[in-house]
């Protein structure tokens, strides 16, 4: 079965067609739409693009982030390798007990 001429979309369409959201995941790998703390869902309310909004916004971030308490991390930490705890250890017990 041929196509429909409306189910034909070119590349050019296709891209014209995406949203900036699906850009940033699909050139820098981030997803907006996720919360990077908990996962959740996030929802885009506003794209502020003038300058002297963006900078009032971010000074008053910056203040109210040294006025908090810090938060726990929700990522669990890293663990470091075993110490030089040997693949054998308490062997030498075991075979002891053997003798």
């Amino acid at each position: 079965m041929r196509p429909v001429d409306s189910d034909v979309v070119s590349s050019i369409q296709r891209h014209a067609a995406m949203t900036w959201v699906q850009r940033l995941k699909r050139v820098f790998n981030i997803d907006i739409e996720v919360c990077s703390r908990c996962g959740g869902s996030v929802r885009v309310i506003a794209c502020i693009e003038d300058q002297d909004v963006i900078d009032r916004i971010l000074a008053h971030l910056r203040e109210t982030e040294k006025e908090a308490p810090a938060r726990p991390l929700l990522v669990p930490p890293t663990r470091a390798p075993p110490a030089t705890l040997s693949l054998f250890a308490g062997t030498e017990f075991h075979q002891q007990g053997r003798h």
